[in-house]
């Protein structure tokens, strides 16, 4: 069961599919068809990809992994990393708290490692920068979903990926530092949060 908090949270989303464009709706619908097209049963790898992993494609990866448990969608399996390693921005992990999700960290550096929790039977979501090639993701058969795209941009060839997909977001760290830092944080979040929801709720009306 999805921790009470978080529950409501996805409700607000839910009511926010409408404000899906056509345009980010076509997007979507390749990443729907990438994932309908594997065999039952069959391991589905889907890596977010930002140039420092430090922003959205943590956001986009949590919500990934948390929306398919949501709508009972199995053998998903997320992943996040970019063309260099920082660190998970700490806005960008207060804004997900804010949202609902128990985030504490794990391991304490210049790169803490993060445990991001959304309900007591699942297993907590480990969250760190890191590459989208280091050992920890998938090296082949993924699906590679552009969150940025500076590194669509930088990345003309995504080794091992099966399928490419520019899902880009305005970046929120632009308005660091200012007094629209929470507010576009939080925005970003629910425009990801909004849109991953909608792609598994497809794949939830496309189950038999």
């Amino acid at each position: 069961m999805i921790s009470p908090a978080v529950n409501n949270y996805i409700h607000e989303v839910e009511l926010n599919f409408g404000a899906i464009t056509p345009a980010r709706e076509e997007i979507l619908n390749s990443i729907i068809e990438y994932i309908s097209s594997k065999r039952s049963g069959e391991k589905v790898k889907l890596t977010f990809i930002c140039t420092h992993n430090s922003r959205r494609s943590h956001i986009s990866q949590i919500w990934a992994q948390v929306a398919a448990y949501y709508y009972g969608i199995e053998n998903i399996l997320t992943y996040s990393g970019g063309t260099e390693a920082t660190s998970f921005n700490p806005r960008a992990v207060k804004a997900m708290q804010k949202a609902g999700l128990k985030i504490t960290i794990a391991e304490e550096s210049v790169n803490p490692v993060y445990l991001v929790e959304y309900s007591e039977n699942a297993s907590p979501i480990t969250s760190f920068s890191k590459t989208y090639n280091d050992e920890f993701n998938p090296q082949s058969g993924y699906c590679a979903i552009m969150t940025c795209s500076d590194a669509d941009e930088a990345c003309p060839i995504v080794f091992g990926c099966e399928k490419r997909v520019a899902l880009t977001y305005e970046d929120p760290k632009k308005y660091d530092d200012t007094p629209l830092e929470e507010e576009k944080y939080d925005e970003r979040c629910f425009q990801i949060a909004t849109e991953v929801f909608y792609l598994f709720s497809r794949l939830k009306v496309n189950t038999p």
